[in-house]
């Protein structure tokens, strides 16, 4: 549930950050009514670095990132704000459906195989205990 608000919150920040009236020092008026005091500043800043347009994605590539992860958990507010986010920076509609279809496709392969033998028949390059390991992210 904390990552299902937190993935809405992050997702609200980004369409609320397109908006003129966001400043960079100030986090927007959603976090404010969210968040407890403390969770400001540090949820903004890390928005703010993460979403950054001049970092090694561009701004257009990162909300196409976030709309699939979005349409993913699911969550329609996410969504919602990712996709203006997404249009606002360059996005086509073709290109937020195949970042959506993307998304789909990966996550049905995924179910696909970890519901099966999840790929230890035919993956040379798993063992056993290196696949539970990364299954469960934990390693001896």
């Amino acid at each position: 549930m904390k990552t299902l608000l937190a993935s809405a919150g992050l997702a609200l920040l980004l369409a609320l950050a397109t908006e003129p009236s966001v400043s960079a020092q100030e986090a927007p008026e959603f976090i404010k009514r969210t968040l407890p005091d403390q969770a400001q500043k540090p949820l903004w800043e890390e928005f703010q670095a993460i979403m950054n347009p001049t970092g090694a994605l561009d701004g257009k590539t990162k909300q196409l990132i976030g709309l699939a992860v979005a349409a993913q958990i699911p969550c329609a507010y996410c969504v919602n704000a990712l996709s203006k986010g997404a249009k606002a920076a360059g996005a086509t509609d073709a290109q937020i459906k195949e970042a959506i279809a993307t998304a789909a496709l990966i996550r049905f392969n995924s179910t696909m195989l970890n519901g099966s033998d999840g790929g230890r028949e035919w993956s040379p390059q798993l063992s056993d205990d290196r696949h539970v390991c990364a299954l469960q992210r934990r390693c001896r």
